[in-house]
């Protein structure tokens, strides 16, 4: 067995060294942000492109990370060390950004050549946030106490929010007038100043880890002694209740990630709101997300069952689909308003009872593991924003054609969407049930030992 279960010999981490690690989730968002919305549009305006070439980034992005996230998560628990990923990985990603950018102005000339060097930097950059977000999830769980981990969960959401919102201003200020030189060198200000903040953040974070090793560890872990990435999945993925919560965070992310593109539409098809109305309508949405997180991770400090808060934000997120369902039988642009930011306050009660119960299964079980199992979930996380953005989209465009109205069409996704938060929410639970009997096994089967013993 990996003797990377050090961590629980740890002091729990301080409520500045979680803002710094937040910090670094941060960053990552903020290379991020780069593909999916500056490159998006210049592809498509400035180069009158097909939107299918950045959705194309996009899908290979997230489909690297379904591979790599698992195994530099396992790699990470061989190592026993999360910094050298963390800043490995957020250096490849700032190269990456730079590569996706330059790879845009290449297709101005060469078209095909520019595209397939596109898709190799988005797959560098999926490598690098896989090597650089899974780790950091890892040492959070591994030095939370079990009542930081809404905190903890809601600092890293809310600064990577802050950090994207940074982003696009700075961008977009910096951008004009506009130039693919400019974009390049944009991108890699971005990512320059990201790898720094990442330094900075991780700066001794791991220095007590070391230490604290070589005083519980009364011998080196040999090679040979390590589970193979195999032998390791294989031992989490026979947790009925890992099993359970990668289901149940493949199919809320996919509900989730599949309101992107299609709730400002549906406010101009359905309630005629301009498109500054409907991006209004866009930021109380986000604002609601806010509200929500801050209230779960406070009321979660106290009363604990984050998974029963993310099986509550689901329920809520789904109510509030049904009520999209009937709210063009309203007429209300103000009904419709309200049904948003309650929809967005469930969504952030969600986000974070999902992100913490990440975090409990992960770091309550000492057994080497923790960098695996986020794997398990953040693959799991990277499948559903893949398939939920597209398979949003295209679901609409379905629904168009067989009811004869564009309305009707955001209608039945939303139904849709109501369905799969009701089966998240009830995952959740039982995941949550699996978890309680297996531990009730554990501790008989310890006490079973020592009497044996």
């Amino acid at each position: 067995m990996n003797t990377s279960t050090l961590p629980s010999a740890l002091p729990p981490l301080k409520w500045t060294q979680m803002a710094r690690l937040g910090l670094v989730q941060a960053a990552i968002g903020a290379v991020v942000v780069l593909l999916t919305t500056t490159v998006n549009r210049v592809i498509v305006v400035e180069l009158a492109l097909p939107a299918l070439i950045p959705g194309l980034l996009v899908a290979v992005h997230f489909a690297v990370q379904l591979y790599l996230r698992p195994r530099l998560g396992h790699a990470s628990d061989v190592q026993a060390r999360r910094t050298p990923w963390i800043l490995g990985g957020m250096g490849l990603a700032a190269v990456s950004g730079v590569g996706v950018t330059a790879s845009v102005g290449l297709m101005q000339q060469q078209l095909v050549l520019g595209v397939v060097l596109a898709c190799v930097a988005s797959i560098l950059l999926g490598a690098g946030v896989s090597a650089a977000g899974t780790p950091l999830l890892a040492l959070m769980s591994e030095r939370a106490h079990p009542t930081q981990r809404a905190a903890a969960a809601a600092i890293t959401w809310i600064l990577m929010i802050v950090g994207i919102i940074i982003t696009a201003i700075v961008s977009g200020s910096l951008l004009d007038p506009f130039s693919m030189t400019r974009l390049v060198g944009v991108a890699g200000g971005i990512g320059g100043v990201g790898l720094l903040i990442a330094w900075i953040a991780t700066r001794g974070m791991e220095g007590v880890t070391m230490r604290s090793a070589a005083t519980v560890a009364s011998t080196p872990v040999q090679d040979e002694a390590r589970p193979s990435f195999r032998q390791s999945f294989e031992t989490v993925w026979n947790e009925p209740a890992a099993r359970l919560f990668a289901g149940f965070v493949f199919l809320a992310m996919f509900a989730y990630s599949a309101q992107d593109l299609i709730l400002e539409p549906f406010a101009g098809l359905a309630f005629a709101m301009t498109p500054g109305e409907s991006t209004s309508l866009s930021g109380a949405h986000h604002g609601g997300v806010l509200v929500g997180m801050i209230l779960t991770a406070i009321a979660a400090r106290f009363t604990g069952q984050l998974r029963q808060w993310a099986a509550a934000g689901c329920f809520g997120s789904a109510l509030a689909y049904l009520a999209l369902v009937l709210s063009p039988t309203f007429g209300s642009v103000t009904v419709f308003t309200g049904i948003v930011v309650v929809l967005g306050l469930a969504n952030g009660v969600f986000a974070i009872g999902a992100i913490g119960s990440m975090m409990a299964l992960t770091g309550d079980r000492r057994d080497g593991r923790a960098g695996l199992r986020l794997g398990v979930f953040g693959a799991a996380q990277a499948m559903a924003y893949a398939l939920g953005t597209l398979s949003g989209a295209a679901g609409v465009d379905a629904a168009r054609v067989i009811l004869g109205s564009p309305v009707r069409g955001y209608v039945v996704v939303f139904a849709v969407q109501a369905v799969l938060f009701s089966v998240s929410a009830w995952l959740a639970l039982r995941s949550a049930s699996s978890e309680r009997a297996t531990s009730v096994l554990r501790e008989r089967g310890d006490m079973l030992q020592a009497v044996l013993s």
